[in-house]
């Protein structure tokens, strides 16, 4: 990253996303309408079983789909956002339904985002049972793609959700910018002297700003049994918030020195909007979509049966990620 904090640069409240305004609201939805077990996903405890129920969208990914004409693979983003939450609590994903809501009925559209459907589906090894098509002129401009995945954990296999201090922090790379900060990435990339989706990325010539932007969430469902064959205490998805998600495992110092190298993209976002080293890390994954916290003893080996990479340790102390010389909290 090149871009020193001191500096002012663009920020994600500045090109329409208040992170703590966004956490606000949703503490106030939630005090009004009750607590619940779960942090990635509401659990219902049914005795031998924890039943889970997650939903998300794709947010303005679908900016960047509707610019360039490709809806293909948004379908694949809206089942991983879903499905990942899950993964990080240690739950069976097992069936999801989508909600589209859009302007116009487009035949050659909703054929397109379905592909993406499928594909997701397969990958994260869920039952597509479904969903709702809504019409909506006077509300919708365009269209919104979300969805909800049901999973089941049986009785002991959920992972405990705390990190406990001693453990290693495991990590496995992104595939992009996946489907979060896109309101940011959209603003530095194409605002004046910046670029247009159509146009070559500076790293790779024969891909386009647009296309890279587009690469699909990646689905860790791949991941969950490996992390249940270990002792994995906490785990998280890297999404909103960026590498703070971290801070979701407990209110502990995660101390990373060999996080995953970001992609080329992100230097390109960075220089185009002058958008600082912090925050860059507050919006994004920088090359990491999934962590865990696992006993220090069996951490390897869970990496080296996987394409995960041991990157840090957690600490007893004040609650904050420490990466590439940032220090990262919840203020």
């Amino acid at each position: 990253m090149t871009t020193e904090d001191t500096e002012e640069g663009l920020t994600y409240s500045e090109a329409g996303v208040d992170i703590a305004d966004s956490e606000a609201a949703t503490a106030a939805l939630v005090a009004a309408t009750g607590d619940f077990e779960g942090d990635f996903a509401g659990l219902i405890d049914l005795g031998d079983r924890h039943l889970a129920l997650a939903t998300d969208g794709v947010g303005t990914k679908l900016l960047v789909a509707a610019a360039v004409d490709d809806h293909s693979t948004i379908g694949i983003d809206c089942i991983a956002m879903n499905v990942n939450d899950l993964l990080a609590q240690g739950i069976d994903p097992v069936a999801f339904v989508d909600y589209l809501a859009l302007e116009d009925p487009d035949d050659a559209l909703t054929a397109e985002i379905g592909q993406g459907l499928q594909t997701g589906a397969e990958q994260a090894g869920v039952a597509l049972v479904g969903g709702e098509t809504a019409v909506l002129p006077e509300v919708i401009r365009g269209y919104d793609l979300a969805g909800a995945c049901v999973g089941l954990a049986p009785e002991g296999t959920l992972f405990p959700g705390a990190a406990e201090p001693g453990d290693r922090i495991v990590a496995w790379p992104s595939s992009g910018v996946h489907s979060n900060g896109l309101t940011l990435a959209r603003e530095a990339l194409t605002g004046p002297g910046g670029y247009a989706y159509d146009d070559p990325a500076p790293f790779d010539p024969d891909r386009t700003i647009g296309e890279v932007l587009l690469e699909p969430t990646r689905i860790y469902a791949d991941l969950l049994v490996p992390l249940r064959g270990a002792e994995t205490h906490a785990a998280a998805h890297v999404t909103g918030g960026g590498w703070r998600n971290l801070l979701r495992m407990g209110d502990h110092r995660y101390e990373v020195d060999d996080p995953f190298e970001a992609q080329p993209i992100y230097e390109v976002i960075q220089d185009a909007g002058s958008v600082s080293d912090a925050e860059m890390h507050r919006t994004f994954n920088m090359g990491t979509g999934f962590v865990a916290a696992v006993a220090p003893d069996e951490a390897d080996g869970l990496a080296a049966d996987t394409d995960g990479r041991v990157i840090g340790t957690v600490e007893a102390g004040e609650p904050a990620v420490e990466v590439r010389g940032l220090e990262l909290t919840d203020a």
